[in-house]
């Protein structure tokens, strides 16, 4: 799974890490050409450029908008090569998949610390955020049931200030 308590991402779980993660502060052309060699890929401009999306992009981007903005410098790519390449980075625990509900999946390069996100059922706003308590909790939900937890996904949903201000949130979701 690609979420990772703080305790997971520690060690304790024995599950396998990434061992390069790509960087929005910059990863050279090595670096990206080293990812995807270690993904058991052959390297192509296109994953190049799906790469350069990722890295200097907006978080949370849909497979549409990747391609969106891979295919206008790359006219040639298709739809399936980009989603294709999204799950297996996703596979490799490279990026994140984010699925919100009934929404597209979203993607985002994975960091080293566990976060959860916060969801606008109107807007579609993602805000993520990291509670050591919430990361605690889980852990002994899962001993007191008599599980190891190897991983997690925590998603809330509600309406947003911005949402709840303009007046399209539910009225029993204003403060």
């Amino acid at each position: 799974m690609a979420y990772h308590s703080e305790e997971l991402v520690r060690g304790q779980s024995g599950e396998q890490q990434p061992e390069v993660l790509l960087d929005r502060k910059g990863s050279d052309l090595a670096q990206k050409k080293r990812v995807i060699r270690k993904m058991g890929l052959k390297v192509t401009q296109q994953r190049l450029a799906i790469l350069d999306v990722l890295i200097r992009g907006k978080a949370h981007v849909t497979a549409q908008e990747v391609f969106d903005e891979v295919s206008s410098a790359h006219p040639e790519i298709g739809f399936a090569t980009v989603y294709r390449f999204l799950r297996s980075m996703s596979d490799h625990q490279l990026v994140n998949e984010v699925r919100m509900g009934g929404l597209p999946a979203r993607y985002e390069l994975s960091t080293p610390r566990h976060h959860d996100h916060l969801t606008c059922t109107k807007c579609g706003r993602i805000v993520e955020f990291e509670n050591p308590q919430i990361e605690s909790l889980q852990v002994a939900v899962a001993r007191e049931n008599g599980f190891y937890l190897t991983g997690h996904v925590l998603e809330l949903y509600g309406v947003c200030s911005s949402c709840q201000v303009v007046g399209t949130g539910d009225s029993e979701t204003k403060k």
